[in-house]
């Protein structure tokens, strides 16, 4: 697939006002799973899909303290959580339970971060929703705006990172004739997501990370993948990730993490084109979860290196990522979750190649 960007970020050391955009679009097999709601639903049959992944201005004012307040409105990717949709900057080729199931993907809205001092930034804004634009029933799935939240620190020169942040906001799919898996006052029900991303560079070469994880509806009424009543829906989990540089070419990583999903409600695998888009608007879809609701606990380690070459011999601009890996996924209450309910587990062997120019 293909990921292009035109943007002019904000300079970090701008004392007075600054302006600046992002543009982003996506073409491939990934567009299937972080297209907006509604967004592209013409594209059904295919695995190949097209995506805007953010469409945002931005401005920075010397405004309230010496490091001023940026400003974000548009349509953008979700702060939140320690993976990205460019593959570029995360670990793994594959993502983790928490990127999956228990974060947004992206809002539209407008957010602000007030740069308090060099620990400290605060974090508020107000979009319509997870994954979503404007207009119920065209770009959102309901009636009702969503709020962003939270502080990020900053400690030690740097070497450690807190991000802290909170989304909440009603996320079901308001019924109406098209959306028969919708929720009749879907509006006021909330969905609370809570989620933590602490970094620390231990040493030049060593890099641990951290991400806690909390997710729960309100929604009495919401049914899960296979049809069983999901009243009060919540899920939360851990991951652990390692990273050792061997050289500047060569850097070893790790994930450890654990996802419980109390009712099978979050966790599904979406094996049609449109079927992750469709359980967002509520419409039919054949997505895949876990029979029952007594909940499932998953468990997965991944284990893989990133390989950036040098590109100076090719005369290329850009870096070369290589990033071959192995990993296991379990569900550790004995639940078989996997190959369509006929194991307790899977192993996965897997590899991208990232070209950046």
């Amino acid at each position: 697939q293909v990921l292009a960007t035109i943007a002019r970020p904000l300079d970090p050391k701008a004392t007075g006002y600054d302006f600046g955009f992002k543009l982003q679009g996506m073409g491939g097999t990934d567009a299937r799973y972080t297209r907006w709601v509604y967004f592209g639903r013409g594209q059904s049959g295919t695995r190949f899909q097209g995506d805007v992944v953010e469409a945002n201005v931005l401005l920075h004012t010397p405004w309230l303290t010496e490091g001023g307040i940026d400003f974000k409105a548009g349509m953008y990717t979700t702060p939140m959580g320690a993976e990205t949709i460019d593959p570029s900057t995360n670990a793994f080729y594959s993502h983790s339970y928490i990127f999956n199931f228990g974060i947004p993907l992206k809002h539209t809205g407008a957010l602000s971060t007030l740069h308090v001092n060099d620990m400290l930034d605060i974090y508020a804004g107000i979009d319509s929703g997870v994954n979503t634009t404007l207009v119920r029933n065209y770009g959102d799935n309901n009636g009702t705006a969503a709020f962003m939240g939270g502080v990020g620190l900053n400690f030690m020169g740097g070497d450690l990172t807190v991000l802290a942040l909170t989304h909440i906001g009603p996320e079901n799919p308001q019924l109406r004739s098209t959306a028969p898996n919708g929720v009749l006052s879907a509006n006021k029900y909330n969905r609370e997501i809570v989620d933590i991303v602490t970094i620390w560079k231990a040493t030049k070469q060593l890099t641990l990370t951290a991400e806690l994880n909390y997710i729960h509806d309100d929604n009495p009424n919401i049914v899960n993948a296979s049809g069983y009543s999901a009243n009060g829906a919540s899920a939360y989990g851990m991951a652990l990730y390692a990273g050792y540089a061997v050289n500047d070419s060569l850097t070893a990583n790790a994930r450890l993490e654990v996802f419980h999903d109390s009712k099978n409600f979050f966790v599904g695998a979406f094996p049609g084109a449109n079927d992750f888009n469709n359980a967002l608007v509520g419409a039919a879809n054949g997505s895949y979860g876990v029979t029952g609701n007594r909940g499932t606990t998953y468990g997965a380690l991944t284990l893989g290196v990133t390989y950036k070459p040098s590109l100076e011999q090719f005369k290329l601009p850009g870096t070369l990522l290589i990033r071959p890996e192995i990993r296991y996924d379990t569900a550790l209450n004995g639940v078989k979750a996997f190959n369509q309910g006929r194991d307790t587990g899977s192993f996965t062997v897997g590899s991208d190649i990232v070209l950046t120019f």
